[in-house]
């Protein structure tokens, strides 16, 4: 059976309106069964997940895109993350005892959401977020339209068996002819059901939304969730907070232990091993 976790692009020929569809199955599922997320909370995760691979899907180099936000109602932190290889992670951290809805800005409360684009080679760059819409899709289409210039439609959607979406952009040099044609499938976008996009195929759901149009659907990539620690970025982590932490935290403890927050993988350092980061210098 063929994986369930994929990313296509498809353009609309002779135009310059473009798109992205994305399903995510086992991807999804993995990255939800990290911690006992309410169904609110987890189907947002889903939702910025599936909205970190379309809006990765620009990038023109190695690197990642991530969807961050710090809020102060039930849900205080929310990040997924995206590579430019569909490689995901995401995690969120919330008060249990205090979610009971299910609004996306009840969620969040009071705070602020941002985009962060890092590339391994050069700057971070980060974009903030307008919060002005009443969802995630709405809020990432008012940051595009402010920051990017670019129209985009996005339709997200997410259960406990997966997550996917759907987004359209209209590309700068549009002619009036794009603009009718922009408009003519927004309208038919806006008809998708959550059912259809969570359980189509992408052939199937372009067919059956825009039969009349003439779509090219490029190769299917493959979307996995691969978190991206290792031992030796915990290990530059720890050489960030300072030797005198380090070993502290030793004379305390006896060794550092650390945990990735998004695969739970677990990191034991020991005196030896500090000693071998830090050596050369004169504390110790």
């Amino acid at each position: 059976m063929a994986s369930r976790d994929q990313f296509q692009r498809f353009i609309f020929e002779d135009s310059q309106v473009r798109g992205a569809w994305v399903q995510l199955d086992k991807s999804f599922r993995e990255i939800a069964s990290q911690a006992p997320y309410p169904e609110s909370i987890r189907d947002l995760i889903g939702e910025a997940l599936v909205a970190s691979i379309v809006m990765s899907s620009s990038l023109k180099f190695e690197g990642t895109l991530s969807i961050q936000a710090q809020g102060e109602g039930p849900l205080k932190t929310l990040m997924a993350e995206c590579s430019h290889d569909r490689k995901i992670r995401g995690l969120a951290r919330f008060d249990e005892h205090a979610v009971t809805e299910d609004n996306f800005h009840n969620l969040l409360g009071e705070g602020r959401m941002a985009i962060t684009i890092a590339p391994r080679q050069g700057n971070r760059y980060q974009g903030v977020v307008p919060r002005e819409r009443d969802s995630l899709a709405g809020c990432l289409e008012e940051y595009f339209e402010r920051s990017e210039q670019i129209p985009t439609s996005l339709f997200l959607f997410a259960n406990e068996s997966g997550a996917a979406g759907l987004m359209l952009q209209r590309l700068p040099g549009a002619t009036d002819e794009d603009d009718e044609l922009w408009e003519r499938v927004n309208h038919l976008a806006r008809t998708v059901e959550a059912g259809e996009l969570l359980e189509l195929d992408s052939e199937t759901l372009l067919h059956r939304l825009f039969n009349e149009e003439t779509v090219r659907l490029f190769d299917a990539e493959p979307v996995v969730f691969q978190c991206s620690c290792s031992r030796e970025r915990t290990l530059d982590a720890l050489k960030s907070i300072g030797e005198e932490e380090c070993y502290s935290i030793l004379d305390e403890q006896g060794a550092i232990e650390m945990d990735c927050q998004f695969c739970h993988a677990h990191y034991h350092f020991s005196r030896i091993d500090i000693d071998h980061l830090f050596a050369g210098h004169t504390l110790h």
